[in-house]
């Protein structure tokens, strides 16, 4: 049983359903004083923004800490990935009609940035020592 839950959770897809359930939930619950069907627009584009940066969020940290040394190596990979994420939900959400933007992509962004920095972290730690 245990196999099975490693393996299922080590699966990319997982990861992204996970990341469209949660975070797309999350925005029907911060649009549901609107009428529909704005909480459920909101939640089905903030799950798929939740989804493709839970994909390439990654690879980001991964690319952009290879091109800066030391402290800089730190700090600027994982702003700069939270920084396109955010101006990417806001953009989308922006097209979309979103009404309560700063809501709905709050929860989303201080998720990314936690895993952002932790990732981040974990990898200039290893090239460190």
């Amino acid at each position: 049983m245990i196999a099975l839950f490693r393996r299922v959770a080590g699966h990319s897809i997982t990861h992204v359903l996970f990341a469209f359930a949660g975070m797309g939930s999350w925005a029907v619950f911060s649009n549901r004083a609107h009428p529909m069907p704005d909480p459920v627009i909101a939640g089905v584009v903030q799950g798929m923004l939740s989804a493709f940066l839970t994909l390439v969020l990654k690879t980001i940290i991964d690319r952009l800490a290879e091109r800066f040394s030391g402290h800089t190596a730190l700090w600027l990979p994982p702003l700069i990935a939270v920084s396109v994420s955010a101006c990417l939900l806001v953009v989308i959400h922006n097209v979309s009609e979103t009404p309560e933007i700063p809501q709905t992509i709050s929860l989303p962004l201080m998720v990314a940035a936690s895993y952002a920095t932790i990732y981040n972290y974990s990898r200039w730690s290893l090239r460190r020592e």
